[in-house]
């Protein structure tokens, strides 16, 4: 379906497309380089490129399950994913009859109280886990706190480390503080590029983010979780940035802990709830730190003692935010009958298309690409530095191109193949070639 030059990036089931004009440099990353922007001429075989790739792109017919406005192209699906379009029924089926009308019944005799379980499972293939064994709730900081604590738990006694990418997204930084502290282990900050070797007999807990959020470096789960399993470790990993960009498969590299949030590749809305997986040979010893009414083995029971609930259900705390949760349930929807390889194989022909047009259309010394060209290394984001990057991006905005801006001088493109097409990536690049033209 999508043009290739190269073989198959071995592992990922995707074809390796090249990037013509978009010159490596050490580390990886492509620096995006051209003699000026090119002529009409130039542009219009772009464009034509884009037709035909969005013309033979099977996925592109689901654009159509979301709602998007007219004249934007949105590369921001990576911090807030677009609205599905059966969202908005759903909720206003849950607030007039269920609230409405079935008051509070609809606890017992509706979908809400096994909303947390029951849409961990319908996200689990997203993820690769096998039914049973992901709940949904609260924020990403919170269960990453309930993970973290839960595998210093179940870790090795006497071991004193956790390790913890260095570039991780500030609040996974806080919260691995905060829950060394409470379990007496020491945090590491490591490289993920020398977090294999930094593992030894003092690690207890591994925490490791799959994708980089600022420049889209895709880190090497099977690898990494197989280190720290060797080590005598228990891993932790955070999939705010891949999950639903690209195929993750913890069962398969027997993951131990797991958390991520929805509200990007997976569209749940803003402030969707989060997951936390739990693989289920640890369920059983799992010991979350906030044991909550709703993680009880009989919750209506009202008992003062804690019982944990079997299964992932133990990592449920309190009342579940049912608006919240059941616009989620309806927004997953959208994935009915897609495969997350198919995902992913459009994804990198997307980023590797959009790195070429900024390549042609952006003259030479303007960005450069610090996500990485090779695609077992890059996730489904692109990420130019540039001088004025707020400015730059505030202007894309105003152009109808909508991106993010990471401080000091990070452009990021989110590319969500669900709603976003080859001409949507011509567009931004022709834009961007505008305004540093």
């Amino acid at each position: 379906m999508y043009e290739s030059t190269t073989n198959e990036v071995p592992g990922s089931g995707a074809p390796r497309t090249g990037v013509p004009g978009a010159g490596a440099r050490p580390g990886g990353a492509p620096r995006t380089r051209t003699a000026g922007a090119p002529g009409n001429g130039a542009a219009r075989d772009l464009a034509a490129r884009a037709a035909e790739l969005d013309t033979a792109d099977e996925l592109g017919k689901l654009r159509d399950r979301f709602t998007l406005p007219d004249g934007v192209v949105y590369l921001d699906g990576n911090s807030l994913g677009a609205l599905t379009t059966g969202v908005a029924a759903r909720l206003a089926q849950v607030i007039t009859h269920e609230w409405g009308t079935e008051l509070i019944q609809s606890w017992s005799t509706g979908t809400w109280w096994t909303a947390p379980e029951r849409i961990g499972d319908k996200l689990s293939p997203l993820i690769g886990a096998a039914p049973g064994q992901t709940v949904v709730g609260d924020s990403t900081s919170v269960n990453l706190f309930k993970a973290l604590v839960g595998a210093a738990r179940l870790a090795r006694p006497g071991r004193t480390q956790l390790l913890v990418d260095a570039s991780t997204f500030p609040t996974d930084g806080y919260i691995a503080a905060s829950a060394a502290r409470m379990t007496g282990l020491t945090v590491v900050p490591v490289d993920p590029s020398r977090a294999a070797e930094s593992m030894g007999e003092d690690t207890a807990v591994v925490l490791l983010n799959h994708v980089d959020y600022r420049t889209g470096r895709l880190h090497d789960l099977p690898a990494l979780t197989a280190a720290a399993r060797a080590a005598g470790a228990v891993t932790v990993w955070d999939l705010c940035h891949s999950a639903g960009a690209l195929p993750v498969n913890l069962d398969e590299h027997a993951v131990d802990l797991a958390v991520g949030c929805t509200y990007k590749y997976l569209n749940g809305g803003p402030g969707s709830p989060a997951y936390l997986y739990i693989a289920a040979r640890h369920q059983g010893a799992f010991d979350s730190p906030l044991p909550g009414w709703n993680g009880h083995a009989d919750p209506f029971a009202m008992t003062p003692d804690y019982a944990p609930a079997d299964g992932a259900v133990r990592g449920r705390v309190g009342t579940p935010d049912i608006l919240s949760m059941l616009a989620l349930e309806a927004a997953l929807d959208a994935w009915d009958g897609v495969s997350v390889e198919a995902v992913r194989a459009k994804s990198l022909a997307l980023t590797d298309f959009f790195l070429e047009c900024v390549a042609a259309y952006v003259p030479a010394g303007k960005v450069e690409s610090v996500t990485p060209i090779e695609h077992d290394r890059r996730g489904s984001q692109v990420s130019l530095r540039t001088e004025n990057a707020r400015a730059a991006m505030d202007d894309l905005i105003s152009r109808g191109v909508i991106g993010d801006f990471r401080a000091p001088d990070v452009l990021r493109f989110g590319f969500t193949p669900l709603y976003v097409g080859f001409a949507d990536a011509e567009r931004a690049a022709r834009t961007l070639g505008h305004i540093f033209g």
